[in-house]
């Protein structure tokens, strides 16, 4: 197998959670563009359509499933289906997210369970669900998305539970790659930087000193930065590489 040849992702079945814009889009994509079958999971078939079209423009199988992953119905309905459909689950890339904005004086026991719970709990138990095919497969990996707000602390936009919640991320996603590999399941997370999203305001001039101005590479990323990261740990050119963060954001953590 050559170098190139590792990192094609052809007969592997992938799970991507909130696929229909932004990041969770451009990581489904770059799968499919490197021969995987795509299984998007979320609650938006609108979003799922256009991120399908360009599965289906890179020449690869998409399917939608129409889940909630905040329940436990949906998510035994996100694994069963996959594997009923696309007949394995070989890579689970957590990827749905939210954020809120506010102070920590101001937060609510509303948004603390909001942000924690498709953060951290939703994204535990699916793992845990897919955890459960993978081990009887003897063959998995999993990969999170984390954030660089695991290890630092955003200005001036205070979002406290989000950073909480990433960090849990990062912790877990150790903690399961120690506890599966005897299973032969990986678990790796990106940890991306400021990056041009709906919920990341990066144009907006006050954010400009402190998002952009203190990145070593004075600029912020694009979702499609980090599909070849994704890429990379989804295949076998990682093939030795478990329990690690890696970060994609232009240096920022460096400085």
């Amino acid at each position: 197998m050559t170098v190139l040849d590792q990192f094609q992702l052809h007969e592997k079945n992938i799970v991507v959670t909130g696929a229909g814009r932004g990041i969770g889009q451009a990581l489904a994509v770059a799968l499919a563009e490197a021969g995987a079958r795509i299984a998007l999971v979320g609650r938006d078939p609108v979003g799922a359509e256009t991120t399908l079209k360009m599965i289906d423009e890179a020449g690869s199988e998409g399917v939608f499933i129409q889940a909630d992953i905040n329940t436990d119905e949906g998510v035994d309905k996100a694994v069963s289906e996959t594997v009923s459909q696309l007949g394995s689950l070989d890579v689970l890339v957590n990827n749905a997210g939210d954020c809120i904005h506010k102070p920590a004086l101001e937060v609510t026991r509303e948004d603390y369970h909001a942000v924690m719970g498709i953060n951290m709990e939703s994204l535990f138990f699916l793992s845990q669900a897919a955890g459960k095919v993978m081990q009887k497969q003897g063959h998995g990996n999993i990969i999170n998305v984390g954030s660089i707000s695991a290890q630092i602390v955003n200005r001036p936009q205070w979002q406290p539970i989000y950073n909480s919640s990433k960090a849990a991320v990062h912790q877990l996603t150790k903690s399961l790659a120690v506890e599966w590999a005897p299973f032969g399941i990986r678990v790796n997370a990106i940890a991306p930087g400021y990056i041009k999203t709906e919920m990341s305001p990066v144009e907006e001039p006050q954010f400009k000193t402190r998002w952009i101005d203190d990145v070593p590479q004075q600029r912020y990323g694009m979702p499609d930065e980090l599909g070849t990261a994704v890429v990379y740990l989804a295949s076998e050119g990682s093939s030795f590489t478990t329990g690690s963060v890696l970060l994609v954001d232009g240096g920022y953590t460096l400085v």
